[in-house]
C-alpha cells in the first residue's frame, strides 16, 4: 500500500465508486460478501488497492495546501516540478492564528516586526507522496487564496 487505507467513513461516502471498482475486477456484490467472509485478507487487499487509487486521484489534483498552527502558517503551492512554501511565523505568544481573534490580529499586523516570513522551494522526490506526507502532518487542501495573496504582497522566488 502506497498511502493509507481510507477510513470507514470515507469508504462509506465512496460506496458507489467502490462498487464500480469491484465491478471492474468482475466482483459482484454476492462475490464480495463471500470474499469478505472466506478470504478477509484478499478483501482487505482490494480495499487497499481502491484506497490507493482514490488517494492518487485526489493528490494529482492538489495545487495548494495549508498547515496553520498557533504561531505558524505554512502555505504550499504544488507547482509542476517543485513545491513552493511561504512560511509565516508570529512572534507574539499571545496570538493564536487558529482563532478568529488571532487571525484578525494578523490581518492588521502582517507587516509588523512581530511577523517573520520565509520562502523556499523544493523539487519533488515523489510528487503525490510528498503532498500526502504534508496532509498526514495536518495540512489541508485549499484553493490557495492565502498563498496567492501573500505571493502578491511579498517576493516569492
Amino acid at each position: 500500500m502506497k498511502y493509507r487505507r481510507l477510513t470507514k467513513q470515507q469508504l462509506e461516502e465512496l460506496k458507489p465508486e467502490f462498487v464500480n471498482f469491484l465491478s471492474t475486477q468482475s466482483i459482484t456484490g454476492e462475490e464480495w460478501k463471500k470474499l469478505k467472509d472466506d478470504k478477509p485478507e484478499v478483501a482487505e487487499d482490494e480495499v487497499d488497492v481502491f484506497s490507493d487509487l482514490i488517494w492518487e486521484g485526489v493528490l494529482t489534483k492538489v495545487n495548494y495546501l495549508e498547515n496553520v498552527s498557533a504561531q505558524h502558517m505554512h502555505l504550499f503551492h504544488c507547482a509542476e516540478k517543485e513545491m513552493k512554501l511561504i512560511s509565516v511565523k508570529v512572534m507574539n505568544p499571545e496570538i493564536d492564528l487558529t482563532t478568529i481573534v488571532g487571525f484578525n490580529w494578523f490581518k492588521k499586523n502582517w507587516q509588523s516586526d512581530f511577523v517573520e516570513y520565509l520562502t523556499a522551494s523544493k523539487a519533488y522526490i515523489e510528487e503525490n507522496f510528498d503532498k500526502f506526507k504534508l496532509i498526514e502532518q495536518g495540512a489541508v487542501i485549499t484553493k490557495g487564496d492565502l498563498y496567492k495573496w501573500f505571493e502578491t504582497m511579498i517576493e516569492v522566488k
